[in-house]
């Protein structure tokens, strides 16, 4: 006996990815409900090999579901959320609503999948913000050895962090710029994304971060440990899909180079790919579709007496959002519900 699963936001680029990783890794469902607001009463999304149509999230009954994938944000969340879980249904849920709530855990499987345990306080879950999720894969396994005490972190996210309409801005304006007549102003974004970088995602907040930053700040804490101090600058660059991280580490003891890379090599979730030539390392156009978390450029930094530097880089339609989702559902089954 499989699960009944329902994936709330179908239409949304999270959404399908979803319903795409659900099929791939052959999740035990037998059901599969599309949801999606209203205006896309009927719309087509794929799952496997079937094709279901979106049914409204508005009056949806979720009596006898198990689980439900919510990609809908943080507004529509807040309405829909605790009807599900209140008629049973696990909710796993992929906008920031539910990360800092003391009663919901927050949870990347790799690292801390005992804290599904806790779903039963409030019949949801939540899943951590895209940057958060492949940092702290890469995280957990060094931290159990030699204790992370400070974090250094530069992001370089891609546009569909923001959505489709940051897709379509970078597509727009890139043509723009070369066609006459075509110029697009900046729109999603705050300033020109094509062929120019931003430091700025998320609003900014009282201390000059912005809310991103503060994100990959509190999360990590959650889901690693409270005393790692973590510092991120968060960029969003002209690249589609994919993001990359350059993460400075300091540890209270020493850890050599050579022991972190054969640490991370047999990490979950993990690829290691690091060569010290030309090409050998991970960029974002080479992790599309993919499931792991790359990791290139490890190196002893000088500077402090305990440090490494880093390169990690994931798709984040997928480990930062779908992927990590998906995961956490086949944890609760496999700790939780027992079905399938």
């Amino acid at each position: 006996m499989g699960y009944k699963v329902v994936v709330a936001g179908a239409t949304g680029n999270v959404g399908r990815e979803m319903l795409n990783i659900l099929a791939e890794r052959e999740f035990p469902a037998d059901e599969v409900v599309a949801l999606a607001s209203r205006r896309s009463l009927g719309t087509e999304v794929s799952y496997g090999d079937k094709t279901l149509k979106c049914k409204d999230i508005e009056g949806f009954d979720f009596s006898g579901y198990d689980i439900a994938l919510f990609a809908i944000g943080s507004d529509a969340t807040k309405q829909y959320a605790p009807i599900a879980a209140k008629a049973g249904c696990v909710v796993i849920d992929n906008s920031s609503l539910y990360r800092y709530d003391p009663e919901i855990p927050l949870v990347v499987p790799e690292v801390n999948p005992e804290a599904v345990d806790g779903y039963t306080k409030k019949n949801i879950i939540a899943n951590p913000n895209c940057s958060t999720a492949q940092m702290v894969v890469a995280l957990k396994p060094l931290h159990d050895r030699a204790k992370i005490k400070r974090v250094v972190v530069s992001t370089y996210q891609s546009v569909s962090g923001s959505g489709k309409e940051g897709i379509d801005e970078l597509w727009d304006q890139t043509k723009g710029l070369y066609v006459p007549g075509q110029e697009k102003e900046p729109k999603k974004f705050t300033k020109q994304i094509a062929f120019n970088v931003i430091p700025h995602i998320d609003v900014f907040m009282e201390d000059g971060s912005t809310k991103e930053e503060w994100k990959m700040v509190a999360e990590t804490k959650k889901i690693v440990d409270p005393a790692i101090k973590v510092t991120a600058t968060c960029v969003r660059v002209p690249v589609f899909v994919g993001h990359s991280e350059a993460i400075n580490l300091e540890f209270e003891e020493f850890l050599d180079e050579d022991e972190a890379r054969d640490i991370l090599r047999e990490a979950p979730g993990i690829l290691v790919v690091d060569k010290r030539e030309d090409g050998g390392y991970v960029t974002p156009v080479e992790c599309v579709g993919d499931y792991a978390t790359f990791i290139s450029r490890i190196r002893q930094d000088s500077t402090i007496e305990n440090g490494l530097n880093l390169w990690c880089v994931s798709d984040n339609l997928r480990k930062g959002a779908a992927l990590n989702a998906v995961q956490i559902a086949e944890t609760l089954g496999k700790r939780c519900l027992k079905k399938g």
